[in-house]
């Protein structure tokens, strides 16, 4: 019987993927991770509140498995935060949960379990895993709401190897049924939508705090023209159009979009054209390709409301559909081919399509 670590949060799909291990066969430990140094009573709407440890280990009993907690606080900090306040200092917009999944999740998790004995981890993350002819693949879940393969894009061949993700052929809805039928008491408990490590979604301001910030205009690209103003340059995201407070809206009523940001004179740009509109766009970040030399995947990056139907203005040619994977970041589409490659290509790009 293999021995199986069940990364459990404290929330709803955790839980279920734990009892789904438990219901496969597995020998399952279920294990709480105390990502932050200081752990929130309550009412945080993050992951890493005492409300979610208390849920976590409530769930393993209902389930009857061992619970622990494993404190990766310091590596953590070392691997996630620290990184997510250097992108920030640089002008980018990092994704911090691609760090984590990658230095965390399935690195030091991954490897303490194995060290202790077990075969293998499994999380409450939606992707699906098929086993290829050079081993597992990564492939989109079956909810594309739920989706969650281009946080796990950064994951190798070995880490693909040693994980487990129970929910890939669900959909929510599935899932917090089969919480409810279960009797665990997370059944309806509400998704996390922010960051872990800043629970009240204020994340201007956990910038602030750490990286300062004066106030600054904002400015039209095109004309020079100062629009508005801003309380510090940190914290904006190319490609974003809300929060901006805009006094003067433009002749044609279109929405306007942050096209840069520049820290040193601590200035926002804006323009009416998004930032995909813009030849020096270029993603910063991409899977480990690296371990399958001859057989490189190609990116094809646009932008599209939705991701049934979307042709790339460069590639007229090109359509998203079922028979042409490709992974949706915020209407940021990225096809892929071959398409055994989906999800471990070019999976995140600091870039904001409205």
């Amino acid at each position: 019987m293999k021995r199986v670590v069940a990364a459990m949060s404290g929330g709803v799909d955790s839980a279920v993927a734990a009892a789904r291990l438990v219901d496969a066969g597995y020998e399952v430990t279920g294990v709480h991770l105390a990502l932050a140094e200081k752990r929130y009573a309550g009412g945080g709407r993050g992951c890493c509140t005492l409300e979610d440890v208390h849920d976590a280990r409530r769930a393993a009993d209902r389930l009857g498995i061992p619970f622990y907690v494993w404190d990766f606080a310091e590596r953590f900090q070392q691997t996630v935060l620290d990184d997510f306040l250097h992108e920030y200092s640089q002008g980018r917009t990092p994704n911090p949960c691609v760090s984590c999944n990658q230095h965390i999740k399935f690195a030091a998790v991954l490897e303490r379990a194995q060290a202790l004995g077990f075969d293998a981890v499994g999380t409450g993350h939606y992707a699906r895993l098929v086993e290829g002819p050079d081993g597992p693949e990564l492939h989109r879940a079956a909810d594309p709401e739920k989706d969650q393969s281009y946080v796990l894009g950064v994951l190798d061949a070995d880490q693909l190897a040693g994980s487990l993700f129970p929910l890939g052929d669900s959909h929510k809805a599935q899932v917090r049924a089969e919480a409810a039928d279960r009797g665990l008491l997370v059944a309806d408990k509400p998704d996390s939508h922010d960051i872990c490590f800043i629970p009240d979604g204020d994340t201007r301001g956990f910038l602030r705090e750490r990286l300062g910030g004066q106030d600054g205009p904002i400015v039209d690209a095109t004309s020079g023209e100062q629009l508005g103003s801003h309380s510090g340059a940190v914290g904006f995201t190319i490609g974003q159009r809300r929060g901006l407070h805009l006094q003067q809206p433009a002749a044609d009523g279109q929405p306007r979009y942050i096209v840069d940001v520049d820290l040193e004179r601590n200035t926002v740009f804006v323009d009416r054209r998004g930032p995909c509109a813009d030849p020096r766009a270029r993603p910063t970040g991409t899977g480990p390709l690296h371990d399958r030399p001859r057989r490189a995947a190609r990116a094809v990056v646009g932008c599209c409301p939705r991701s049934d139907r979307c042709a790339l203005s460069r590639h007229p040619g090109a359509r998203f559909g079922p028979d042409h994977p490709h992974v949706l970041v915020r209407r940021l589409a990225l096809l892929i081919s071959p398409p055994h490659e989906v999800g471990r290509a070019l999976l995140w790009m600091p870039l904001l399509c409205g």
